[in-house]
């Protein structure tokens, strides 16, 4: 199986909600994200900025779904933002409906503790997040599909021109 992986830094919370966005601009209905990553690791924060790059309006405040488990969020495409943190078995996902929503070709999930239960996602986009310091993250991306390999290609190269010209409108190198 063709596997490509994208290690990305970002260097503030903006940055890791800018790469959210700018993957919410380019991916449609029936993309699955699965984040992971330690607690506080910016798996919320990216997934906020996906929602701004879907469409959900400012009024919706996006926060993780700790405790309802999946949020729903209108937008160009319906975002689910599931967390399965508190999930212990499998047959939990069933419970709360996570298989209808991951056979939906109309809305994007994007799951939290997706690698408590990797083996049910169908092809999906993996992005773990990892602490580097109280800023910055390094991000890797990783796809199997060539269509998802493709998309995440697009959305560094994007997201590393936004950057740029960010850093060039500050007079800064990165």
């Amino acid at each position: 199986m063709i596997k490509k992986q994208l290690q990305i830094t970002t260097l503030s919370l903006e940055e890791t909600q800018l790469l959210g966005q700018k993957t919410g601009e380019l991916i449609n209905g029936g993309t699955v994200i699965a984040l992971t990553g330690d607690l506080g690791s910016g798996k919320t924060s990216f997934i906020q900025g996906l929602a701004k790059g879907l469409g959900v309006p400012n009024e919706y405040y996006v926060t993780s779904p700790s405790y309802t488990l999946i949020n729903e969020y209108p937008g160009r495409c319906p975002l689910f933002h599931a967390d399965l943190y508190r999930l212990e078995h499998v047959e939990d996902i069933e419970e709360i409906g996570l298989y209808e929503i991951l056979d939906s070709e109309e809305g994007v999930v994007a799951i939290e503790w997706a690698d408590k239960f990797r083996e049910i996602l169908p092809d999906h986009i993996a992005i773990h997040l990892e602490i580097a310091d109280d800023e910055s993250r390094k991000i890797s991306i990783s796809a199997d599909s060539p269509e998802n390999i493709t998309l995440t290609e697009r959305i560094s190269d994007i997201y590393n021109q936004q950057i740029e010209k960010i850093s060039r409108s500050k007079g800064v190198q990165k």
